[in-house]
């Protein structure tokens, strides 16, 4: 697998995050992710995102991060917020994601940051047994889905 930094506008980016916001769609019966989002989250050093490409180019996996400090809806200082996590379905249960994941948290990590925070969804099991099992905790809810009650939240201290 060849993970690759790209922008979060690159054309490869935006066709992942449609199929994401495709799946989101299914699981909640709405549109997706509203968080709003912006190219220049993702932009080192205070951000990053990723792409995963299989032998023959395709891209099958992504995620990102972006810096988030004290701003009224339940961040904290230091905080990096994990965004997209996403694997196309064909490549699912292969450690890509997890790969991502550990690629991610190096970097948030090497950027100052000192925590790790996500936002999942109780219709997201697979996300969840991710997560948990890679050492994040449950934590004060946060974010744009900070008061619906699918929201679920967590932090791993980096």
């Amino acid at each position: 697998m060849d993970i690759r930094r790209v922008a979060f506008d690159h054309p490869d980016a935006v066709k992942l995050n449609d199929q994401v916001q495709a799946e989101y769609g299914v699981r909640y019966g709405d549109d997706g992710d509203a968080t709003p989002l912006d190219v220049t989250d993702f932009r080192p050093p205070n951000g990053l995102y990723l792409i995963a490409y299989d032998e023959l180019g395709i891209p099958v996996a992504s995620g990102g991060w972006r810096c988030q400090d004290e701003n009224g809806e339940g961040n904290a200082d230091g905080d990096a917020e994990l965004k997209r996590m996403y694997v196309i379905e064909q490549m699912r249960g292969r450690g890509l994601a997890r790969r991502i994941l550990a690629a991610l948290e190096e970097d948030a990590r090497d950027a100052g940051r000192r925590r790790m925070v996500l936002e999942t969804g109780a219709k997201q099991p697979e996300a969840v047994a991710l997560y948990t099992s890679s050492g994040y905790e449950p934590c004060e809810k946060f974010g744009f889905y900070r008061f619906h009650e699918f929201s679920l939240c967590y932090a791993k201290a980096l």
